[in-house]
């Protein structure tokens, strides 16, 4: 899954960087409001292209993945806590 974003290098070394996001969509929106920009896998090659820089041109050669290629599923709270790994973070939970 590509999520787009964007970044800029700053004097001293230092960077930042955003993820985009969009309308949520399918079933996201059951999640939350906004979602990330995630996509189609035949558009990385444009989005990474540093001479497409206009909007236009942008909006024509990327296109998003289609809602329905995604899916979701509760997994246990213990996710948002850094001292956890593991897979069993991220198989379903029931309700």
């Amino acid at each position: 899954m590509f999520l787009s974003g964007i970044w800029a290098d700053y004097a001293g070394g230092s960077a930042c960087c955003a993820i985009i996001t969009e309308p949520a969509r399918g079933i996201a929106k059951e999640i939350h409001d906004r979602m990330p920009l995630v996509l189609a896998d035949d558009s990385l090659e444009a989005w990474l292209d540093p001479a497409l820089t206009e909007r236009d041109a942008i909006c024509s050669a990327v296109q998003h993945l289609e809602a329905e290629a995604l899916s979701a599923w509760p997994v246990s709270a213990r996710v948002n806590r850094p001292d956890q790994e593991g897979s069993g973070l991220i198989r379903p939970m029931s309700l």
